[in-house]
């Protein structure tokens, strides 16, 4: 999960409008503040990268008490979800 939670920081450092100087895997993301425009990049960018279709109510999912590397962690499962269904 480490590899996938960096790339998706990465993701998230390249298309936040202003991003904090660091962002970990125990980083809230509601605390990152990510504005509307940006998460749609942020997803689109993580479904390109990984190959992945986040959900649509995904965002519901993850606000709230929810950090970077539990979304990471459901982002994993998708990966693996997408490769057993190739």
């Amino acid at each position: 999960m480490a590899e996938v939670a960096d790339r998706i920081i990465g993701i998230l450092m390249k298309n936040m409008q202003n991003p904090p100087e660091r962002i970990t895997a125990e980083t809230l993301i509601h605390d990152l503040e990510i504005e509307s425009f940006d998460l749609a990049v942020i997803v689109f960018d993580i479904e390109d990268t990984f190959g992945v279709e986040i959900p649509y109510n995904a965002k519901d999912e993850v606000e709230g008490s929810a950090t970077v590397g539990t979304f990471a962690s459901k982002t994993e499962k998708l990966i693996v979800s997408s490769r057993m269904a190739a």
